[in-house]
């Protein structure tokens, strides 16, 4: 992976995770922690969309799946807790 790779998927990840913080409430990591929740939703609406045979090509795409994953990383997170 290039440098500029990396610094898109960082940057993706990044935006992602910001998305899903601001959509489910309380669900917030500061700068790493969306980095790293927008990473792992990312892997996780890959999984999904790909699941249901839809691509995502475009950088809007990209950042649609990760928040999408992301947002269901935060829910799965928040269940764990109250239990």
């Amino acid at each position: 992976m290039t440098l500029t790779g990396l610094l898109i998927f960082l940057l993706i990840g990044a935006i992602a995770g910001w998305l899903a913080g601001t959509l489910v409430k309380g669900g917030g990591f500061g700068l790493a922690g969306n980095i790293v929740v927008g990473i792992v939703g990312a892997f996780i609406g890959g999984f999904l969309f790909s699941a249901m045979g839809v691509a995502t090509v475009s950088l809007v795409g990209q950042i649609i799946s990760a928040t999408i994953g992301a947002v269901v990383l935060l829910i799965i997170i928040r269940a764990i807790k109250r239990a």
